[in-house]
């Protein structure tokens, strides 16, 4: 089933939460706090976060955002106070449900399934291609080496997801082009080399799956 952190700095809380997680099928790690919380959030991979509001360090809200600046993995916050403000606060901060305490723990476990299945986002679900420390999360648009996260340009991971579903075959930079760019692109071929060199330095070891073929194009092997 999925990967949950449970974030919470009462530790009755977060046993209760987890008693009932781990029924339903789910594997649960804990954190007491919100500064805790980000570093592994950030630094590992988990299909859905269960975040308190008022915790030391770091509240649920802020927590909640500096994860969005790193990962979309869904979050459903727990907080004491219901108040229409505080329920649009939490989704402005984008967090994917929000329910109040005192909670019913099997409806809190209902609304983990329904989330996990909007966002498509348990491990088994995951459209993902590996290749040894190579990662690629096509639905999260993300792409990480041996954990660490790969910032590229918005063109760059268009280029690298499309050679990645078409690893094995020769694209011809036609192909490429249109595929990437579309057919009202005007530029021309060293367009597409600019932004193969600038992959492959970004892809560092890796940038020799990466194949020329001259006279025809590139392409990505993995074997």
């Amino acid at each position: 089933m999925a990967k949950l952190l449970v974030v919470d700095d009462e530790f009755r809380i977060r046993e209760i939460i987890k008693k009932y997680a781990v029924f339903e099928g789910h594997t649960v790690e804990e954190s007491a706090d919100g500064m805790d919380a980000v570093s592994k959030a950030i630094n590992g991979d988990y299909d859905l976060i269960i975040m308190d509001v008022m915790m030391p360090e770091l509240n649920g809200f802020s927590a909640c955002s500096e994860i969005r600046k790193h990962k979309n993995t869904p979050i459903i916050i727990l907080s004491a106070r219901g108040e229409e403000y505080d329920r649009i606060h939490g989704f402005e901060t984008g967090v994917d449900d929000y329910v109040v305490k005192p909670f019913s723990p099997k409806e809190l476990m209902m609304r983990v399934a329904a989330v996990l299945k909007r966002s498509g986002a348990t491990q088994q679900e995951k459209d993902i291609f590996s290749y040894k420390g190579l990662e690629v999360d096509f639905s999260g648009r993300i792409v990480t080496i041996d954990g660490e996260r790969v910032e590229m340009t918005p063109k760059e991971y268009d280029l690298f997801f499309y050679m990645c579903r078409n690893k094995g075959i020769a694209l011809t930079r036609e192909n490429l082009i249109s595929k990437v760019w579309g057919y009202d692109f005007f530029g021309d071929d060293r367009t597409l080399d600019t932004h193969i060199k600038l992959l492959r330095k970004s892809l560092g070891e890796y940038s020799s799956l990466i194949v020329t073929l001259r006279g025809v194009g590139y392409r990505f092997e993995a074997n």
